[in-house]
């Protein structure tokens, strides 16, 4: 009986994984619409010189990004990073590293600091001179880095890095450079440069150091993804030279920032515990929390309470369950009997109030100013006007009839119907003859032009 032969047949598993890996590589591949390597590498030196308009944008947009913080506004401080050229040295430096092009490391590690002084100096004469010395939650919100500013920035290098690579770079440049937010921080710097506040400036600095050295790294890491061609020396022992240099620089710039990572990694995680706690266990129907303050490096929290005092045995209940948020080794201070010899920190409570705002949601924000924006329209309703109540008598009596007596005053009426009250003019008249019911309406029609209030009710004698 003659066989057939055997025929090989891909199993239907492995057919779908290569399809699968086949549709992904098609997807995600880079080299689509790619510039030419020699085109970006061209882009990304010039981008990197700070000298003529580069420099003088640098200091407009400095200024401009420093009275946003001064004035609170974010759409300023947007508009300030848009227009910004500091990505261009700090993207430099990653392509620098990742090529092996020890020229242009040394040129974006020059134009980086070049830049970054310039901007101190300029920030730090407009807060010097400005009439606005506060600071602003704008500015506060730039003095502390978390775990999430060194994610943002670098998902921002890589998505920048990628947008220098391609033809179509559409916005992605312009986004990445508000993202990151690089300008705030050293406008912050300068302010703390210039108030004299060392935390604000070392603060602010170091989230301007993180954000860059994140940048640097992942482009650096974007370059070595896509095989940039590595750059050609004239002979071995020049290679091996630059080489060694461009180790040295990558330990110096890589080795602190992963050691800055993990602090700030872990002084994410340690707040988080540390709010949830005081979140949590000071939850008190009569006692309130006025300010907190929780200091990671020296593992402390202090809470400065106002209300109904807690007991001894509140206050020990409180201490017992800081182990359930893994504050074992913390030290809780609860400020609750204030005297002249334990003062309040005003400054720290005020610092504490514009965190917490800053905090806030968009829409929270928004509905609290229409609440506020309401009171005042109700308040200014109620508020008393001195009307030239003879001047008015006189007049209404040639336009209509004579009048013996005019009053306006503002009133408070309560609807039964509607369930709800509302504020209005009232003018109470006191007239020689009643008048008609055309009198009456052109009575209302002049006092509604006369006060400039068309909520005006009348009331005849």
């Amino acid at each position: 009986m003659e066989q057939k032969p055997k025929v090989n047949e891909t199993p239907p598993r492995k057919t779908l994984v290569k399809t699968l890996r086949q549709l992904l590589s098609y997807q995600f591949n880079l080299d689509f619409d790619k510039s030419q390597e020699d085109q970006i590498v061209d882009d990304i030196r010039r981008s990197v010189e700070f000298r003529g308009m580069n420099l003088w944008v640098l200091i407009f947009a400095i200024f401009i990004a420093s009275i946003g913080l001064n004035m609170n506004s974010t759409a300023v401080v947007i508009g300030a990073m848009l227009i910004s050229p500091l990505m261009g040295p700090i993207i430099g430096l990653g392509v620098g590293v990742g090529i092996n092009d020890f020229d242009l490391i040394k040129r974006a590690l020059r134009n980086v600091g070049v830049a970054t002084i310039i901007s101190l100096i300029a920030s730090t004469i407009y807060f010097l001179i400005t009439p606005l010395s506060e600071a602003s939650s704008e500015l506060l919100a730039r003095t502390t880095p978390t775990i999430w500013d060194v994610f943002i920035a670098f998902f921002g290098g890589l998505a920048g890095i990628i947008a220098y690579t391609n033809k179509q770079k559409g916005n992605v440049i312009p986004g990445v450079a508000i993202a990151t937010a690089l300008m705030p921080p050293l406008c912050t710097a300068g302010y703390g440069i210039a108030s004299g506040n060392l935390s604000f400036f070392m603060g602010a600095f170091y989230l301007y150091f993180i954000n860059s050295i994140f940048i640097a790294i992942a482009t650096y890491l974007m370059v070595k993804y896509q095989r940039f061609s590595l750059y050609n020396f004239v002979d071995a022992h020049t290679e091996k030279r630059v080489r060694r240099s461009i180790a040295i620089v990558v330990i110096l710039t890589i080795g602190p920032s992963i050691f800055m990572g993990y602090q700030i990694v872990t002084k994410s995680l340690y707040e988080r515990s540390a709010i949830n706690f005081i979140n949590q266990e000071f939850d008190f129907p009569d006692t309130q929390i006025v300010n907190s303050s929780i200091d990671g490096k020296e593992r402390k929290i202090e809470v400065l309470l106002f209300g109904e005092k807690l007991d001894d045995d509140q206050l020990a209940l409180i201490k017992d369950k800081m182990a359930m948020y893994g504050l074992t080794e913390t030290e809780l201070r609860i400020r609750q009997d204030i005297d002249k010899s334990d003062p309040i920190d005003y400054n720290a409570i005020k610092t504490g109030v514009l965190e917490d705002l800053y905090k806030n949601t968009e829409q929270s924000l928004r509905q609290r100013e229409r609440i506020i924006d309401s009171l005042q329209g109700e308040l200014d309703k109620l508020k008393p006007v001195v009307w030239p109540i003879k001047s008015m008598t006189e007049e209404l009596s040639i336009v209509v009839s004579p009048v013996d007596e005019l009053s306006i005053f503002p009133s408070v009426f309560y609807s039964v119907e509607k369930n709800k009250y509302d504020t209005a003019l009232t003018a109470y008249l006191k007239m020689q003859r009643k008048p008609s019911k055309s009198q009456t309406e052109k009575i209302e029609s002049w006092l509604k032009a006369r006060t400039q209030n068309d909520s005006i009710r009348i009331i005849m004698h």
